[in-house]
């Protein structure tokens, strides 16, 4: 069916992969509608002086500790309705996969962390896992770790595969403090902080009057 001609372009978020050394996008991962609701909570980083020390009160270290939470639905109606061979056989099973193989290490990764220690290594470095990148819209591309991942599954076809899932995911914000400056990660966020620093320029001049005071006493 095609939309009106005037309509806007409607933007879906979503999860970039990257590789965390290049850079390079290693897979887009769409949700498939939007969610109704975004929670953010930042958790200042101050500098925790003694009591008392007036010095430090007004002191950030760093950036703060950002968290996301986000909650979509996937739903395999219109795909059943259209008999695609994947969701007929396998319902919402490929897409729920997707998002979880993001929070697991690999197979390959756990033999060969196997047969490392099988061999007597002492020490085996878990392998870096790509960069995450959480986008809503053109304003918000902020690199991030996924804390948390809650699937719930509310219904089923006759060979129990699940046609409707509702996906949480938690997500912390990655800054430079956590991918230093000169990463691809750390540039995004340096991005991503600039461009709030640009919506927040004040936009008219000084006045107390919303306020309900002349001045400061």
């Amino acid at each position: 069916m095609s939309s009106f001609p005037g309509s806007p372009r409607l933007l879906r978020g979503g999860l970039v992969l990257v590789d965390p050394t290049t850079g390079a996008v290693l897979r887009i991962i769409a949700l498939q509608y939007n969610p109704d609701t975004l929670t953010r909570s930042l958790q200042v980083k101050g500098v925790t002086g003694e009591s008392g020390d007036h010095l430090e009160a007004l002191r950030l270290k760093g950036p703060p500790v950002e968290t996301i939470k986000v909650e979509a639905e996937i739903d395999a109606t219109d795909q059943l309705e259209t008999d695609d061979p994947q969701t007929t056989q396998s319902g919402l099973h490929p897409q729920l996969a997707v998002l979880e193989v993001l929070v697991y290490p690999t197979s390959a990764q756990l033999f060969s962390n196997n047969n490392e220690a099988s061999a007597g290594s002492i020490e085996i470095a878990p392998e870096l896992a790509p960069l995450p990148l959480f986008v809503f819209g053109p304003r918000r591309v902020v690199p991030v770790r996924i804390t948390e991942l809650s699937i719930t599954e509310e219904a089923f076809d006759p060979a129990l595969n699940p046609i409707r899932a509702k996906v949480s995911l938690s997500l912390r914000v990655l800054t430079v403090d956590d991918l230093g400056f000169d990463s691809k990660g750390g540039g995004l966020f340096m991005t991503y902080l600039q461009t709030k620093e640009q919506l927040a320029q004040p936009r008219a001049s000084l006045s107390f009057t919303p306020l309900g005071i002349t001045g400061i006493p």
